[in-house]
């Protein structure tokens, strides 16, 4: 249930926004959890069958249709067949961009070539009827992201030239207007708000007019943006990633039609989504759906459901609308936000295995464990290698004379500042452990601004060292602000002290916490019962050999906490009653 991501192909002045980003073959991940996890999702996604991806839309052609039934939603007779092709395409060809790896790339064309010859003369873009029926926007979104980085990441040309016959071959199924969706299940079920975004980018590649008009008039305006940006509350009761990815489409009109109501909007959300919606993890929307604020409602849902986060899908809208402030804004609280998301549900997913089977919902009840999806090929398995292939994304960003670090994480970034081409190689444990070391390598002295994000959560000041010696940098928005001649060898050292702490789950269940440390949520792994009250927190000791893993003795023997992406087969509860 996502769209993709091309802040990129709409054309707008610098001035525009106060960030920019990385194109994806400009940074590396080069260690640390991102980078395993990104690489495994790298390696699964690129030994998907092709036959199998593209047999439902060569059944519905009347075309030879070799290999073996995908299954479950994606099948002829699933829920929506074919419906995440164009995701993994997109995120492909985003990875290959990153990596270099040439078979993301051959991929790609393979499956662009093969989608182009079932469409016919009618241009036939659903592999079934239930996408005409059930999805035809949501459907049409998948096929513009997917075609749209194939033309762009991969270099596939007939990826452009197929923009506008996919277009043309969702019209008569699509409405005229756009058309809000209030629940999980309470139609109109189809997404129209997902496509705003995609079609301004679509158009910009085609100069088609016709897509920049529907992208208007799909913008929910009157039912969701503009009581937003007037300060309004109107999340509770509606359908949670629906509505939290309709705010990138907000970012995109944003950029587009200059209207400052949008970016209203966006920040309205935002504060209504980290205020009232969210749990420590970052993840909202239990059931799929907002909550009423000030109720207790967060509290309720863990003896409630087990369906907490709808977590691919949903940290790729968060991760997505912190991306879109951040540019505009500048100010750091969007970075420290999108930290939260990526590592304690993106990160924290159970990981696909090779035949469908893929996760969906976070879970925080007590003595939860992570578990697939019931159902092959869900919404989240177009969504996860999307939002993966975007880890690159959230790093690093860029203004005039300025290098912003974003996220602390082993990678490096290549930036051309002027006519001197600068490298940043970061090295660090972070947020396992407190320090992080910037390389700075330059092909000749230049000046600029180098910007460190100092996260909110600390407790004490944090410390900058350039090659050394200790620095007192300026404070903007939350970033540490260092300017210098930078030449090739200079170090940068940046220490983040942090402390385990405690975070209530709403306000009126305060003694309901989760335990914290820096952006990361601990667990309790394999607890003993449903409701052990929680360890004193200084009661709780690193593990010799293990620094990120904390222990605490009570009467009935060890209790052992880690952060949640570190969970695997384990039972584990987030939550937990002070005593």
């Amino acid at each position: 249930m996502a769209l993709s991501s091309h802040v990129g192909l709409v054309a707008d002045t610098p001035s525009s926004r106060a960030l920019n980003e990385f194109d994806y073959d400009q940074v590396r991940l080069t260690g640390g959890p991102f980078k395993r996890h990104y690489d495994r999702i790298h390696a699964s996604y690129v030994a998907l069958d092709n036959d199998r991806l593209l047999k439902v839309y060569r059944q519905r052609a009347g075309l030879a249709a070799p290999g073996a039934d995908m299954g479950g939603w994606y099948d002829a007779n699933g829920f929506v067949p074919g419906h995440s092709l164009g995701q993994y395409i997109s995120g492909l060809a985003r990875i290959g961009s990153t990596t270099g790896d040439p078979s993301c790339h051959t991929k790609v064309a393979e499956l662009v070539e093969g989608f182009a010859a079932t469409l016919g003369p009618d241009d036939r873009i659903f592999a079934g009827p239930n996408a005409e029926k059930v999805w035809p926007c949501y459907i049409l979104d998948k096929h513009l992201a997917g075609l749209m980085d194939a033309a762009a990441l991969s270099n596939v040309a007939s990826a452009r030239e197929l923009l506008p016959r996919v277009y043309r071959g969702a019209l008569p199924y699509i409405p005229d207007q756009g058309r809000d969706r209030v629940g999980k299940k309470d139609p109109p079920y189809d997404e129209t708000y997902v496509l705003p975004e995609s079609l301004f980018d679509a158009f910009a590649m085609t100069h088609d007019n016709a897509m920049r008009e529907r992208a208007i008039r799909y913008l929910l305006d009157r039912e969701f943006f503009d009581p937003l940006a007037r300060g309004q509350d109107v999340l509770p009761g509606r359908h949670a990633y629906s509505h939290a990815i309709a705010l990138s489409s907000a970012g995109k009109a944003h950029l587009v039609l200059r209207d400052e109501k949008y970016l209203e909007a966006m920040r309205g959300a935002w504060n209504l989504l980290t205020q009232t919606q969210q749990y420590a993890t970052g993840g909202w929307g239990p059931n799929e759906t907002f909550i009423e604020p000030h109720k207790g409602q967060l509290y309720a849902s863990l003896q409630s459901t087990p369906d907490h986060f709808e977590t691919p899908c949903g940290s790729y809208a968060a991760a997505k609308l912190a991306r879109y402030l951040l540019c505009a804004t500048g100010d750091a609280e969007y970075g420290d936000g999108l930290e939260r998301v990526l590592y304690n549900t993106l990160l924290a997913a159970k990981e696909p295995d090779s035949d469908g089977d893929y996760p969906y919902y976070s879970t925080y009840s007590p003595r939860a464990r992570k578990v697939y999806y019931s159902q092959k090929w869900p919404c989240c398995s177009g969504t996860l290698v999307q939002g993966v292939a975007d880890y690159v994304k959230h790093i690093y960003f860029h203004a005039p004379g300025e290098l912003r670090v974003n996220l602390y994480a082993p990678s490096t970034v290549q930036w051309q500042h002027g006519k001197t081409q600068v490298q940043l190689a970061q090295q660090t444990r972070y947020p396992l452990e407190e320090s992080v070391v910037l390389h700075v390598e330059t092909s000749e002295p230049t000046a600029f601004t180098l910007g460190l994000r100092i996260p909110r959560w600390l407790t004490q000041p944090a410390t900058v060292r350039v090659n050394g010696a200790r620095a007192y940098p300026q404070q903007k928005q939350g970033w540490a602000m260092v300017r210098k001649v930078w030449k090739s060898g200079d170090t940068v050292q940046l220490d983040l002290p942090q402390r385990l702490y405690t975070e209530a789950i709403d306000d009126l269940h305060p003694e309901t916490v989760a335990v914290m440390r820096g952006p990361l949520v601990y667990v309790e792994l394999n607890p003993r019962s449903l409701r052990l009250p929680l360890v004193p927190l200084d009661s709780l000791k690193s593990l010799p050999g293990a620094s990120d893993i904390y222990n605490a003795e009570d009467a009935e023997g060890d209790r052992i906490f880690a952060p949640l992406y570190f969970v695997r087969q384990e039972s584990y509860t987030t939550y937990f009653q002070k005593s």
